[in-house]
Parts: C-alpha cells; sequence; structure tokens
C-alpha cells in the first residue's frame, strides 16, 4: 500500500521508525519505491549536489516543481515532500500559490524551514488542503544569518525556544516537523512534546523518522562528509541494496548511531 501522513502517524503512535531520503528524478524514484523507502524529499539540496552551487539559495520555484514531477512519475510507494526554496514563503499569499504549485506537480505535502513564526502559514495552507512540514534548527536557506552549518539548540533557552515553537507549529497545523542537526537530548523533548511525526537528520535516536541525502547516502560527498553521513554503498552489490540497507538499519534503530548526532 501506498505510505500516506496516516500511515506515518500511526507509525509515530507505535513507536515505529520510518525512512527518507532525498531524491530528484525519476528513476531513483523508482528504485527507491522498490527498496520500500516511506518518504522521498525533492530538497532543495539540489542546488548543491545537481547544479553544483555552494547552498540552496539559488534554487528557484521552477527547478523545484520539475523536479518533483519527475519524482512523481517515477514513484509507486512513497509519501513525497517538496521543499520550498528561498523566498518562495516570504507572505502567505507567496506560500499559497507556490505551495499548490508543488501540489500539482505531484507532491503530497510541502516542507518549508522556519520556527513559530511560521504559525499563520501553516494554518492557511491546513485549510487549503496543504500538508506542511516545518524544518527546524540548522535550515540551510538562513546560512548567511546563522554564519556557517552549525548545530543550533545547543543553550537552555534555544532549547526551550525550539520546544515551544513545535508545540505552537504542531497547534497551528504544522502535520510533520523536521530537525536538523539538533542536539540529541533536545530533539528527544522535542518528539516527545507533539503528537505530529518529526523527522530528524543529525538529531539522533529519538525521532520517528530519518532523513539522508542520497548522495551522502551513497559515500558521494562534497568536501568533508557530514558527521551524519554514511555510506551504505560500501560492501554492497547496488544501489538498490545500499537504500534497503539504510531502510533496514532506520527501521532496526541501528542508525543513527550515538557517533551520527551532537551532544548539549
Amino acid at each position: 500500500m501506498p505510505v500516506s501522513l496516516t500511515t506515518l502517524r500511526d507509525l509515530k503512535q507505535r513507536g515505529e521508525k520510518f525512512a527518507m531520503i532525498t531524491c530528484y528524478d525519476a528513476i531513483f524514484a523508482q528504485t527507491m519505491s522498490q527498496a520500500a523507502v516511506d518518504c522521498l524529499l525533492i530538497g532543495d539540496s539540489l542546488g548543491m549536489v545537481l547544479q553544483g552551487h555552494d547552498s540552496t539559495l539559488p534554487v528557484s520555484m521552477a527547478d523545484m516543481v520539475y523536479h518533483t514531477r519527475c519524482v512523481a512519475r517515477g514513484n509507486h510507494h512513497a509519501f513525497i515532500f517538496a521543499d520550498m526554496p528561498f523566498m518562495s514563503y516570504a507572505t502567505v499569499t507567496d506560500a499559497l500559490k507556490n505551495a499548490g504549485d508543488l501540489m500539482q506537480a505531484g507532491a503530497h505535502a510541502v516542507k518549508l524551514e522556519g520556527g513559530g513564526w511560521l504559525a499563520e502559514t501553516v494554518t492557511q495552507m491546513a485549510r487549503c488542503g496543504i500538508p506542511a512540514c516545518v524544518h527546524m534548527g540548522l535550515t540551510p536557506q538562513s546560512v548567511n544569518v546563522f554564519g556557517g552549518y552549525k548545530v543550533q539548540g545547543r543553550s537552555a533557552d534555544a532549547a526551550a525556544k525550539m520546544v515551544e515553537d513545535a508545540k505552537l507549529l504542531e497547534q497551528a497545523g504544522a502535520a510533520l516537523l523536521l530537525l536538523e542537526c539538533v542536539p540529541t537530548p533536545v530533539a528527544k523533548r522535542v518528539t516527545e512534546a507533539v503528537s505530529i511525526p518529526v523527522i530528524g537528520i543529525g538529531a539522533g535516536p529519538h525521532c520517528d523518522g530519518q532523513v539522508l541525502v542520497l548522495h551522502d547516502l551513497l559515500g558521494m560527498y562534497q568536501g568533508k562528509p557530514a558527521r551524519f553521513a554514511k555510506n551504505y554503498l560500501q560492501g554492497r552489490d547496488s544501489v538498490k541494496d545500499a537504500l534497503s540497507a539504510y531502510v533496514q538499519d532506520v527501521k532496526s534503530g541501528t542508525y543513527p548511531a550515538p557517533e551520527h548526532g551532537f551532544s548539549q
């Protein structure tokens, strides 16, 4: 059966994990479906891994719509998320128009970066039938504000703010949350504080789901690999085997291991 938002909610309630991988084209979407990957993310990371930029900021709505259509054509199983690129949700009006374009291109939900300040946007999306996943912690579109790619939520105040923002976003109608580069204890607090599914990347083992960038999973790193990256192709004969191994490790709790996370 195809994975739905109800599937992901039920998995959280049962304490079972789910696996997500970034995907940008039809053939990988088909292969991921065969490997029983639960969720595909058309990430604005394509700006770096496909287009060769040094950040996600140059990615356009046209880029995201194009790749969402490609992935949707190849997918036969997974729940599809599509990233809303930089400045595509600066106003509620912009957010609804651009999210609608991604949904019409084949996404089942959209992902946008921020915190509690997105509550109104999330509420309006929910009213229009657009499930929203809010990406918190290290949000790559804000790299220039952060002064680099740094772990977020390490201070007591920052951790408390993250938990409160998570609660606020759930109340506003967010369908899911995603935590990137957040200390393991903080991610655990957030995951336990909300009833909606929480996806982690560099956020420890307590999140309900895990996501990796496809190229990191295949050992194709740009410079030094991220702490949470793991090469699943090493020692295996095919990409499909690597994808399946990742899914199995997420569901069994083998990945992420302690060395893939961050302390507070």
